[in-house]
């Protein structure tokens, strides 16, 4: 279905979805996340994957909490720290937004979501960015990796777990620059969080990349999934993630009168789920931020 009734139609669905979601409310019991004042249940029970916590980005207090400390999957939240690495370069100066990445044999295999680039050709910083962010895209980040980890995307996943420790994510590891499956790659909500509050009090002059919901690549318009940030008043990016194995994740980041504050979601059955759990979340406890 095309046209206003296809828009009207998902916002219903997602109405539901939230209304479906914020059923009950019920006090229970944390994992390693701390003391909070009330925790959020679905009408459906949470999935033995479901990790989330939400901080005050100014304070660095967590006004909720359950499972946050609870090693899971991060797959495409994965792609927060690749871009986080581009940035870095380019406040040093290694890298400029114009610069051409390649894109190897390896990084052309990768497995979908991808951009589709073929072995032999490139792609400016800028636009490797938005698709990153956008598409979510698996090519590109295994040559992002390749650009800055010499040849190596073993080298930049290294590279980036040494980040995550100096960034306090005490319990990251990371073995690729996507999120593509691997046992050995994992994280907690509580360490995606405080990537998400680096980007943004790192990085303020870059960090309006992860609010585009499109990118516009060899004049095709790519339109990007993450459906929380027409949902949640004061929105403003961070990124989607999902594969088998990890259940669907998503952080966000909301500013609304000048209080601003991150929440991670992980491991829930589908994306309107846990769209919808983030806009609850964010709704409950954005006004208890400093």
């Amino acid at each position: 279905m095309t046209g206003p009734f296809a828009g009207a139609l998902r916002r219903c669905r997602l109405f539901f979805t939230l209304i479906m979601v914020m059923g009950a409310v019920s006090a229970c019991a944390t994992s390693g996340s701390g003391s909070i004042e009330e925790v959020v249940a679905p009408v459906a029970p949470t999935t033995e994957k479901y990790a989330a916590i939400v901080v005050d980005a100014k304070s660095g207090r967590m006004l909720y909490g359950a499972n946050a400390n609870e090693t899971r999957y991060p797959a495409s939240l994965t792609k927060m720290m690749t871009v986080y690495m581009l940035f870095e370069a380019m406040d040093q100066g290694r890298v400029s937004r114009t610069d051409l990445i390649p894109i190897s044999r390896n990084a052309a295999a990768r497995p979908p979501s991808k951009l589709g680039l073929k072995a032999g050709q490139s792609i400016p910083v800028d636009t490797a960015i938005r698709v990153l962010v956008v598409k979510s895209a698996n090519d590109v980040a295994t040559a992002v990796a390749e650009f800055l980890g010499n040849g190596s995307e073993a080298r930049f996943a290294e590279m980036m777990t040494a980040k995550a420790r100096s960034l306090g994510m005490d319990r990251t590891i990371f073995k690729n620059a996507s999120g593509l499956p691997d046992p050995g790659q994992v994280t907690t909500a509580t360490d995606m969080a405080r990537l998400s509050i680096s980007l943004r009090r790192n990085f303020p002059h870059y960090y309006g990349y992860f609010g585009q919901t499109e990118v516009t690549v060899a004049g095709t318009t790519i339109k990007g999934h993450n459906k929380a940030m027409d949902m949640i008043p004061g929105a403003d990016g961070l990124k989607t993630g999902y594969t088998r194995a990890s259940g669907f994740n998503l952080a966000t980041s909301v500013t609304q009168g000048g209080k601003s504050v991150v929440g991670v979601v992980m491991g829930e059955d589908s994306a309107a789920i846990r769209n919808a759990r983030m806009a609850q979340l964010m709704s409950m406890y954005v006004k208890r931020a400093q």
